[in-house]
Protein backbone atom coordinates (compact mmCIF):
# COMPACT_ATOMS: atom_id res chain seq x y z
CA UNK A 1 0.00 0.00 0.00
CA UNK A 2 1.35 3.41 -1.04
CA UNK A 3 0.56 6.42 1.14
CA UNK A 4 -0.13 9.69 -0.68
CA UNK A 5 -0.79 13.09 0.85
CA UNK A 6 -2.24 15.99 -1.09
CA UNK A 7 -4.02 19.31 -0.72
CA UNK A 8 -6.94 18.28 -2.91
CA UNK A 9 -8.31 14.96 -4.06
CA UNK A 10 -10.81 14.98 -6.92
CA UNK A 11 -12.86 11.84 -7.46
CA UNK A 12 -14.14 11.65 -11.03
CA UNK A 13 -12.70 12.96 -14.29
CA UNK A 14 -15.84 14.29 -15.90
CA UNK A 15 -16.51 17.93 -16.70
CA UNK A 16 -16.66 19.19 -13.12
CA UNK A 17 -13.80 17.12 -11.77
CA UNK A 18 -11.47 18.04 -14.62
CA UNK A 19 -12.24 21.74 -14.21
CA UNK A 20 -11.46 21.63 -10.48
CA UNK A 21 -8.30 19.58 -10.93
CA UNK A 22 -6.88 21.76 -13.70
CA UNK A 23 -7.69 25.04 -11.99
CA UNK A 24 -6.42 24.01 -8.56
CA UNK A 25 -3.21 22.50 -9.86
CA UNK A 26 -2.36 25.49 -12.05
CA UNK A 27 -2.89 27.77 -9.06
CA UNK A 28 -0.35 25.86 -6.98
CA UNK A 29 -2.28 23.14 -5.14
CA UNK A 30 -1.04 19.56 -4.87
CA UNK A 31 -3.85 17.70 -6.66
CA UNK A 32 -4.66 14.02 -7.10
CA UNK A 33 -7.35 12.98 -9.56
CA UNK A 34 -9.04 9.55 -9.48
CA UNK A 35 -10.81 8.04 -12.47
CA UNK A 36 -11.61 4.35 -12.67
CA UNK A 37 -13.28 4.49 -16.08
CA UNK A 38 -12.96 6.90 -19.02
CA UNK A 39 -11.41 10.35 -18.86
CA UNK A 40 -13.98 12.95 -19.85
CA UNK A 41 -16.81 11.19 -18.09
CA UNK A 42 -20.35 10.78 -19.37
CA UNK A 43 -20.53 14.01 -21.35
CA UNK A 44 -17.64 13.21 -23.67
CA UNK A 45 -18.17 9.49 -24.02
CA UNK A 46 -21.90 8.84 -23.71
CA UNK A 47 -23.81 12.10 -23.38
CA UNK A 48 -23.56 15.64 -24.73
CA UNK A 49 -20.87 15.09 -27.34
CA UNK A 50 -22.09 11.87 -29.02
CA UNK A 51 -25.75 12.87 -28.90
CA UNK A 52 -25.10 16.21 -30.58
CA UNK A 53 -22.88 14.56 -33.16
CA UNK A 54 -25.65 12.10 -34.03
CA UNK A 55 -28.16 14.96 -34.19
CA UNK A 56 -25.83 16.69 -36.67
CA UNK A 57 -25.91 13.63 -38.94
CA UNK A 58 -29.68 13.49 -38.63
CA UNK A 59 -30.02 17.19 -39.42
CA UNK A 60 -27.97 16.73 -42.58
CA UNK A 61 -30.19 13.85 -43.68
CA UNK A 62 -33.34 15.85 -42.99
CA UNK A 63 -32.03 18.89 -44.86
CA UNK A 64 -31.47 16.91 -48.06
CA UNK A 65 -35.17 16.08 -48.26
CA UNK A 66 -36.51 19.45 -47.10
CA UNK A 67 -34.98 22.12 -49.32
CA UNK A 68 -37.67 22.71 -51.96
CA UNK A 69 -38.83 25.91 -50.23
CA UNK A 70 -35.35 27.33 -50.82
CA UNK A 71 -35.38 26.52 -54.53
CA UNK A 72 -33.29 23.36 -54.24
CA UNK A 73 -34.92 20.08 -55.20
CA UNK A 74 -35.53 17.62 -52.37
CA UNK A 75 -33.40 14.49 -52.48
CA UNK A 76 -34.04 11.28 -50.57
CA UNK A 77 -30.93 10.93 -48.38
CA UNK A 78 -28.82 7.80 -48.57
CA UNK A 79 -28.21 7.19 -44.88
CA UNK A 80 -25.55 4.87 -43.50
CA UNK A 81 -26.34 4.41 -39.83
CA UNK A 82 -22.94 2.81 -39.28
CA UNK A 83 -21.18 5.78 -40.91
CA UNK A 84 -23.21 8.20 -38.79
CA UNK A 85 -22.07 6.37 -35.67
CA UNK A 86 -18.50 6.44 -37.01
CA UNK A 87 -18.89 10.21 -37.26
CA UNK A 88 -19.99 10.23 -33.62
CA UNK A 89 -16.90 8.29 -32.59
CA UNK A 90 -14.72 10.56 -34.67
CA UNK A 91 -16.00 13.61 -32.81
CA UNK A 92 -15.32 11.92 -29.47
CA UNK A 93 -11.83 11.02 -30.61
CA UNK A 94 -11.09 14.59 -31.71
CA UNK A 95 -12.08 15.97 -28.29
CA UNK A 96 -10.43 13.23 -26.18
CA UNK A 97 -6.98 14.88 -26.06
CA UNK A 98 -8.49 17.86 -24.21
CA UNK A 99 -9.62 15.52 -21.43
CA UNK A 100 -6.71 13.10 -21.54
CA UNK A 101 -4.58 11.89 -18.67
CA UNK A 102 -1.47 13.18 -20.40
CA UNK A 103 -2.83 16.73 -20.64
CA UNK A 104 -3.81 16.89 -16.99
CA UNK A 105 -0.49 15.46 -15.89
CA UNK A 106 1.13 18.33 -17.79
CA UNK A 107 -0.93 20.65 -15.60
CA UNK A 108 0.74 19.02 -12.61
CA UNK A 109 -2.17 16.78 -11.59
CA UNK A 110 -1.34 13.29 -10.34
CA UNK A 111 -3.83 11.08 -12.19
CA UNK A 112 -4.62 7.63 -10.76
CA UNK A 113 -6.76 5.38 -12.94
CA UNK A 114 -8.63 3.64 -10.15
CA UNK A 115 -12.01 3.93 -8.46
CA UNK A 116 -11.79 5.31 -4.96
CA UNK A 117 -13.72 4.77 -1.74
CA UNK A 118 -13.57 6.36 1.70
CA UNK A 119 -11.96 4.46 4.53
CA UNK A 120 -12.20 7.38 6.98
CA UNK A 121 -13.42 11.00 6.95
CA UNK A 122 -10.10 12.14 5.46
CA UNK A 123 -8.74 9.05 3.69
CA UNK A 124 -9.61 7.35 0.41
CA UNK A 125 -8.32 4.08 -0.92
CA UNK A 126 -7.83 3.68 -4.67
CA UNK A 127 -6.33 0.38 -5.68
CA UNK A 128 -3.01 0.08 -3.83
CA UNK A 129 -2.95 3.79 -2.91
CA UNK A 130 -4.17 5.24 0.37
CA UNK A 131 -4.71 8.97 -0.07
CA UNK A 132 -4.96 11.51 2.73
CA UNK A 133 -6.33 14.82 1.50
CA UNK A 134 -6.98 18.17 3.18
CA UNK A 135 -10.01 18.64 0.92
CA UNK A 136 -11.95 16.21 -1.29
CA UNK A 137 -14.24 16.97 -4.22
CA UNK A 138 -16.64 14.23 -5.30
CA UNK A 139 -17.48 14.60 -8.98
CA UNK A 140 -18.51 11.08 -9.92
CA UNK A 141 -21.50 12.10 -12.04
CA UNK A 142 -24.52 9.96 -12.79
CA UNK A 143 -25.56 6.89 -14.75
CA UNK A 144 -28.71 5.88 -16.64
CA UNK A 145 -31.58 5.05 -14.32
CA UNK A 146 -33.08 1.68 -15.23
CA UNK A 147 -36.27 1.09 -13.23
CA UNK A 148 -37.30 -2.44 -12.17
CA UNK A 149 -39.89 -2.94 -14.90
CA UNK A 150 -41.17 -6.54 -14.97
CA UNK A 151 -39.48 -8.46 -17.76
CA UNK A 152 -36.86 -5.84 -18.53
CA UNK A 153 -33.99 -7.93 -17.17
CA UNK A 154 -34.74 -10.59 -19.81
CA UNK A 155 -34.98 -8.21 -22.78
CA UNK A 156 -32.06 -6.58 -24.63
CA UNK A 157 -32.12 -2.79 -24.25
CA UNK A 158 -29.90 0.20 -24.79
CA UNK A 159 -29.05 3.21 -22.63
CA UNK A 160 -27.04 6.27 -23.59
CA UNK A 161 -23.96 4.29 -22.48
CA UNK A 162 -24.48 1.60 -25.14
CA UNK A 163 -26.48 3.28 -27.90
CA UNK A 164 -23.54 4.92 -29.64
CA UNK A 165 -21.75 1.59 -30.01
CA UNK A 166 -24.50 0.37 -32.36
CA UNK A 167 -23.78 0.05 -36.05
CA UNK A 168 -27.02 -1.56 -37.27
CA UNK A 169 -29.93 0.81 -37.82
CA UNK A 170 -32.98 -0.06 -35.73
CA UNK A 171 -36.07 -0.81 -37.81
CA UNK A 172 -38.34 0.47 -35.05
CA UNK A 173 -36.88 2.07 -31.95
CA UNK A 174 -39.00 2.09 -28.81
CA UNK A 175 -37.95 4.76 -26.31
CA UNK A 176 -39.19 4.63 -22.73
CA UNK A 177 -38.93 8.20 -21.43
CA UNK A 178 -39.99 11.47 -23.02
CA UNK A 179 -37.46 13.83 -21.47
CA UNK A 180 -34.70 15.67 -23.35
CA UNK A 181 -32.59 12.54 -24.01
CA UNK A 182 -35.58 10.57 -25.23
CA UNK A 183 -36.86 13.30 -27.52
CA UNK A 184 -33.44 14.15 -28.96
CA UNK A 185 -32.75 10.52 -29.79
CA UNK A 186 -36.26 10.10 -31.16
CA UNK A 187 -35.76 12.89 -33.68
CA UNK A 188 -32.24 11.76 -34.54
CA UNK A 189 -33.41 8.26 -35.34
CA UNK A 190 -36.55 9.15 -37.26
CA UNK A 191 -34.45 11.45 -39.46
CA UNK A 192 -31.97 8.63 -40.04
CA UNK A 193 -34.77 6.44 -41.35
CA UNK A 194 -36.04 4.53 -38.32
CA UNK A 195 -39.56 4.20 -37.05
CA UNK A 196 -39.70 5.62 -33.54
CA UNK A 197 -42.18 5.39 -30.69
CA UNK A 198 -41.74 7.33 -27.43
CA UNK A 199 -43.56 6.02 -24.37
CA UNK A 200 -43.86 8.56 -21.55
CA UNK A 201 -45.60 7.92 -18.22
CA UNK A 202 -46.55 11.58 -17.70
CA UNK A 203 -46.10 14.52 -20.10
CA UNK A 204 -43.30 14.56 -22.65
CA UNK A 205 -40.78 17.36 -21.99
CA UNK A 206 -42.63 17.81 -18.73
CA UNK A 207 -40.07 20.10 -17.08
CA UNK A 208 -40.48 22.76 -19.75
CA UNK A 209 -43.18 25.33 -20.41
CA UNK A 210 -46.02 23.29 -21.97
CA UNK A 211 -46.80 25.99 -24.55
CA UNK A 212 -43.27 25.77 -25.93
CA UNK A 213 -42.94 22.02 -25.50
CA UNK A 214 -46.05 21.54 -27.66
CA UNK A 215 -44.31 23.15 -30.62
CA UNK A 216 -41.41 20.69 -30.32
CA UNK A 217 -43.68 17.69 -29.85
CA UNK A 218 -45.89 18.68 -32.77
CA UNK A 219 -42.78 19.01 -34.94
CA UNK A 220 -41.59 15.54 -33.98
CA UNK A 221 -45.02 14.06 -34.64
CA UNK A 222 -45.06 15.76 -38.05
CA UNK A 223 -41.75 14.03 -38.81
CA UNK A 224 -43.25 10.65 -37.93
CA UNK A 225 -42.39 10.10 -34.26
CA UNK A 226 -45.21 8.41 -32.35
CA UNK A 227 -45.44 9.92 -28.87
CA UNK A 228 -47.61 8.19 -26.27
CA UNK A 229 -48.11 10.35 -23.17
CA UNK A 230 -49.69 9.24 -19.91
CA UNK A 231 -48.50 5.74 -20.77
CA UNK A 232 -47.05 4.04 -17.69
CA UNK A 233 -45.06 0.95 -18.65
CA UNK A 234 -46.18 -2.18 -16.78
CA UNK A 235 -44.07 -4.87 -18.43
CA UNK A 236 -41.59 -5.59 -21.21
CA UNK A 237 -41.12 -8.82 -23.13
CA UNK A 238 -39.56 -10.23 -26.29
CA UNK A 239 -36.20 -10.90 -27.83
CA UNK A 240 -33.71 -9.01 -29.97
CA UNK A 241 -35.55 -7.62 -32.99
CA UNK A 242 -39.00 -8.31 -31.54
CA UNK A 243 -39.71 -6.37 -28.37
CA UNK A 244 -43.06 -5.49 -26.84
CA UNK A 245 -43.77 -2.82 -24.25
CA UNK A 246 -47.10 -3.02 -22.45
CA UNK A 247 -48.56 -0.09 -20.54
CA UNK A 248 -50.86 -0.02 -17.54
CA UNK A 249 -53.93 0.64 -19.69
CA UNK A 250 -53.25 -2.49 -21.75
CA UNK A 251 -51.74 -0.79 -24.81
CA UNK A 252 -48.93 -2.71 -26.50
CA UNK A 253 -46.11 -1.10 -28.48
CA UNK A 254 -43.99 -3.31 -30.73
CA UNK A 255 -40.51 -2.55 -32.01
CA UNK A 256 -37.12 -4.00 -32.88
CA UNK A 257 -34.98 -2.11 -30.34
CA UNK A 258 -35.53 -0.55 -26.94
CA UNK A 259 -33.85 2.54 -25.46
CA UNK A 260 -34.25 3.34 -21.77
CA UNK A 261 -34.25 7.12 -21.22
CA UNK A 262 -36.17 7.62 -17.99
CA UNK A 263 -33.61 9.64 -16.07
CA UNK A 264 -30.33 9.49 -14.19
CA UNK A 265 -29.07 8.25 -10.84
CA UNK A 266 -26.13 9.63 -8.87
CA UNK A 267 -22.95 7.52 -8.87
CA UNK A 268 -22.42 6.95 -5.15
CA UNK A 269 -22.42 3.15 -4.79
CA UNK A 270 -18.63 2.71 -4.90
CA UNK A 271 -17.76 5.56 -2.54
CA UNK A 272 -18.53 4.06 0.89
CA UNK A 273 -19.84 7.44 1.99
CA UNK A 274 -20.79 6.14 5.44
CA UNK A 275 -17.13 5.82 6.35
CA UNK A 276 -16.71 9.54 5.74
CA UNK A 277 -19.90 10.61 7.48
CA UNK A 278 -21.41 11.93 4.26
CA UNK A 279 -25.20 12.13 4.12
CA UNK A 280 -27.25 11.43 1.00
CA UNK A 281 -30.83 11.99 -0.11
CA UNK A 282 -33.04 10.52 -2.81
CA UNK A 283 -31.25 12.17 -5.72
CA UNK A 284 -27.62 12.17 -4.58
CA UNK A 285 -25.23 13.58 -2.01
CA UNK A 286 -26.63 16.19 0.34
CA UNK A 287 -24.83 19.53 0.00
CA UNK A 288 -25.34 23.06 1.31
CA UNK A 289 -25.26 26.27 -0.72
CA UNK A 290 -21.45 26.16 -0.67
CA UNK A 291 -21.56 22.59 -2.06
CA UNK A 292 -20.14 21.17 1.17
CA UNK A 293 -21.32 17.77 2.30
CA UNK A 294 -22.06 16.83 5.92
CA UNK A 295 -18.31 16.19 6.13
CA UNK A 296 -17.04 19.77 5.96
CA UNK A 297 -13.79 18.74 4.29
CA UNK A 298 -15.66 17.15 1.40
CA UNK A 299 -17.52 18.86 -1.44
CA UNK A 300 -19.76 17.36 -4.13
CA UNK A 301 -20.45 18.90 -7.54
CA UNK A 302 -22.28 18.03 -10.72
CA UNK A 303 -24.84 15.27 -11.12
CA UNK A 304 -23.74 13.42 -7.98
CA UNK A 305 -24.87 16.41 -5.89
CA UNK A 306 -28.43 15.74 -6.97
CA UNK A 307 -29.31 19.10 -8.49
CA UNK A 308 -29.61 20.23 -12.10
CA UNK A 309 -27.93 17.54 -14.21
CA UNK A 310 -26.14 19.45 -16.94
CA UNK A 311 -22.47 19.55 -17.90
CA UNK A 312 -22.37 23.34 -17.73
CA UNK A 313 -23.74 23.22 -14.18
CA UNK A 314 -20.83 21.01 -13.12
CA UNK A 315 -18.42 23.45 -14.75
CA UNK A 316 -20.06 26.40 -13.01
CA UNK A 317 -19.97 24.64 -9.65
CA UNK A 318 -16.30 23.82 -10.15
CA UNK A 319 -15.56 27.53 -10.40
CA UNK A 320 -17.56 28.22 -7.26
CA UNK A 321 -15.76 25.73 -5.03
CA UNK A 322 -12.28 26.73 -6.20
CA UNK A 323 -12.67 29.88 -4.09
CA UNK A 324 -13.52 27.85 -1.01
CA UNK A 325 -11.07 25.00 -1.51
CA UNK A 326 -8.02 27.06 -2.40
CA UNK A 327 -8.55 30.37 -0.64
CA UNK A 328 -10.95 29.58 2.19
CA UNK A 329 -13.40 32.18 0.90
CA UNK A 330 -17.16 31.85 1.16
CA UNK A 331 -18.65 31.16 -2.22
CA UNK A 332 -22.25 30.11 -2.73
CA UNK A 333 -24.04 28.65 -5.71
CA UNK A 334 -27.21 30.03 -7.21
CA UNK A 335 -29.37 28.48 -9.88
CA UNK A 336 -31.70 31.18 -11.16
CA UNK A 337 -29.30 32.04 -14.00
CA UNK A 338 -28.61 28.45 -15.10
CA UNK A 339 -30.00 27.80 -18.60
CA UNK A 340 -30.83 24.49 -20.23
CA UNK A 341 -31.53 23.47 -23.80
CA UNK A 342 -33.12 20.49 -25.50
CA UNK A 343 -31.38 20.15 -28.87
CA UNK A 344 -34.31 19.03 -30.94
CA UNK A 345 -35.28 20.91 -34.09
CA UNK A 346 -36.68 23.38 -33.15
CA UNK A 347 -34.59 23.81 -30.02
CA UNK A 348 -36.17 24.41 -26.63
CA UNK A 349 -34.35 26.60 -24.08
CA UNK A 350 -35.13 27.94 -20.62
CA UNK A 351 -33.48 30.07 -17.95
CA UNK A 352 -34.93 31.33 -14.70
CA UNK A 353 -38.64 31.10 -14.04
CA UNK A 354 -41.18 29.68 -16.45
CA UNK A 355 -44.35 31.69 -16.92
CA UNK A 356 -46.31 29.48 -14.54
CA UNK A 357 -43.68 29.76 -11.81
CA UNK A 358 -43.32 33.51 -12.28
CA UNK A 359 -47.08 34.05 -12.05
CA UNK A 360 -47.14 32.12 -8.80
CA UNK A 361 -44.38 34.35 -7.39
CA UNK A 362 -45.26 37.79 -8.80
CA UNK A 363 -48.98 37.55 -9.56
CA UNK A 364 -50.43 40.63 -11.24
CA UNK A 365 -47.06 42.41 -11.10
CA UNK A 366 -45.66 40.07 -13.74
CA UNK A 367 -45.46 41.05 -17.41
CA UNK A 368 -44.94 38.39 -20.08
CA UNK A 369 -43.41 39.77 -23.27
CA UNK A 370 -43.41 37.77 -26.50
CA UNK A 371 -41.82 37.98 -29.91
CA UNK A 372 -42.36 35.53 -32.77
CA UNK A 373 -39.64 34.16 -35.04
CA UNK A 374 -41.88 34.97 -38.03
CA UNK A 375 -41.11 38.66 -37.47
CA UNK A 376 -37.34 38.11 -37.65
CA UNK A 377 -35.91 38.76 -41.11
CA UNK A 378 -33.09 36.21 -40.86
CA UNK A 379 -35.56 33.52 -39.77
CA UNK A 380 -37.72 34.42 -42.78
CA UNK A 381 -34.72 34.23 -45.12
CA UNK A 382 -33.80 30.77 -43.90
CA UNK A 383 -37.39 29.47 -43.55
CA UNK A 384 -36.88 29.00 -39.80
CA UNK A 385 -39.96 30.86 -38.61
CA UNK A 386 -41.40 28.25 -36.26
CA UNK A 387 -41.16 29.39 -32.65
CA UNK A 388 -41.16 32.37 -30.31
CA UNK A 389 -39.54 33.83 -27.22
CA UNK A 390 -41.30 34.95 -24.10
CA UNK A 391 -39.62 36.83 -21.27
CA UNK A 392 -41.05 37.11 -17.79
CA UNK A 393 -40.48 40.62 -16.39
CA UNK A 394 -41.04 41.96 -12.88
CA UNK A 395 -40.18 45.52 -11.83
CA UNK A 396 -38.38 46.15 -15.08
CA UNK A 397 -36.04 43.16 -14.79
CA UNK A 398 -36.25 39.76 -16.49
CA UNK A 399 -36.86 36.89 -14.08
CA UNK A 400 -37.04 34.15 -16.70
CA UNK A 401 -36.95 33.49 -20.42
CA UNK A 402 -38.36 30.66 -22.51
CA UNK A 403 -37.43 30.16 -26.17
CA UNK A 404 -38.51 27.61 -28.74
CA UNK A 405 -37.09 27.87 -32.23
CA UNK A 406 -33.97 27.95 -34.37
CA UNK A 407 -30.80 28.47 -32.29
CA UNK A 408 -32.76 28.81 -29.05
CA UNK A 409 -29.77 27.40 -27.19
CA UNK A 410 -27.61 30.24 -28.50
CA UNK A 411 -30.18 32.92 -27.73
CA UNK A 412 -30.75 31.87 -24.13
CA UNK A 413 -27.22 32.90 -23.10
CA UNK A 414 -28.17 36.58 -23.25
CA UNK A 415 -30.88 36.01 -20.67
CA UNK A 416 -28.57 33.97 -18.46
CA UNK A 417 -26.20 36.96 -18.51
CA UNK A 418 -29.09 39.26 -17.61
CA UNK A 419 -30.23 37.13 -14.68
CA UNK A 420 -26.70 36.55 -13.41
CA UNK A 421 -26.03 40.29 -13.26
CA UNK A 422 -29.45 41.67 -12.40
CA UNK A 423 -29.74 43.57 -15.69
CA UNK A 424 -32.78 45.64 -16.54
CA UNK A 425 -34.82 45.32 -19.72
CA UNK A 426 -33.53 48.76 -20.69
CA UNK A 427 -30.00 47.37 -20.77
CA UNK A 428 -31.05 44.55 -23.07
CA UNK A 429 -32.86 47.04 -25.29
CA UNK A 430 -29.68 49.16 -25.47
CA UNK A 431 -27.83 46.27 -27.10
CA UNK A 432 -27.14 46.58 -30.82
CA UNK A 433 -27.43 43.31 -32.74
CA UNK A 434 -26.08 43.00 -36.28
CA UNK A 435 -28.72 42.80 -39.00
CA UNK A 436 -29.96 40.35 -40.08
CA UNK A 437 -29.34 37.80 -37.34
CA UNK A 438 -31.42 35.42 -35.28
CA UNK A 439 -29.87 37.20 -32.30
CA UNK A 440 -32.02 40.26 -33.04
CA UNK A 441 -34.89 38.35 -31.44
CA UNK A 442 -33.47 39.12 -28.00
CA UNK A 443 -33.33 42.83 -28.73
CA UNK A 444 -36.74 42.87 -30.36
CA UNK A 445 -38.46 41.24 -27.40
CA UNK A 446 -36.88 43.86 -25.16
CA UNK A 447 -38.20 46.49 -27.56
CA UNK A 448 -41.64 44.90 -27.32
CA UNK A 449 -41.51 45.51 -23.59
CA UNK A 450 -41.01 49.25 -24.10
CA UNK A 451 -43.22 49.77 -27.16
CA UNK A 452 -46.52 50.28 -25.30
CA UNK A 453 -44.77 52.51 -22.79
CA UNK A 454 -43.58 54.77 -25.61
CA UNK A 455 -46.18 54.54 -28.35
CA UNK A 456 -49.35 54.11 -26.30
CA UNK A 457 -48.51 56.64 -23.60
CA UNK A 458 -50.47 59.90 -23.63
CA UNK A 459 -47.80 61.42 -21.39
CA UNK A 460 -45.12 60.74 -23.99
CA UNK A 461 -47.30 62.09 -26.78
CA UNK A 462 -48.07 65.29 -24.89
CA UNK A 463 -44.37 65.76 -24.14
CA UNK A 464 -43.47 65.34 -27.81
CA UNK A 465 -46.16 67.83 -28.89
CA UNK A 466 -44.92 70.32 -26.31
CA UNK A 467 -41.32 70.01 -27.47
CA UNK A 468 -42.28 70.33 -31.11
CA UNK A 469 -44.36 73.45 -30.38
CA UNK A 470 -41.93 75.34 -28.18
CA UNK A 471 -38.41 74.21 -28.94
CA UNK A 472 -36.94 75.84 -32.08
Amino acid sequence: MTDIKCDLLVIGAGSGGLSVAAGASQMGANVVLLEGHKMGGDCLNYGCVPSKALLASAKAAYAQNNTAALGVADQVPQVSYAAAMDHVQGVITSIEPMDSQDRFERFGVRVIREFGHFISPTQIQAGEQKITARRVVIATGSSPLVPPIPGLADVPYETNETLFDQRTKPDHLLIIGGGPIGMEMAQAHVRLGCKVTVIEAARALGKDDPELAKIVLDSLRDEGVEIAEGALVSKVRGTAGAIEVETKDGSIFKGSHLLMAVGRKANTDRLNLEAAGIATHRTGIQVDDELRTSNKRVYAIGDVAGGMQFTHVAGYQAGVIIRSVLFGLTSRVKTDHIPWTTYTDPELAQVGMTERHARDVYGAKLEVIRFDYRHNDRALAERKTKGFIKVMVAKGRPVGASIVGHQAGELISTWSLALANGLKMSQIAAMVAPYPTIGEINKRVAGAYFSPRLFDSQVVKRAVRFVQRWIP
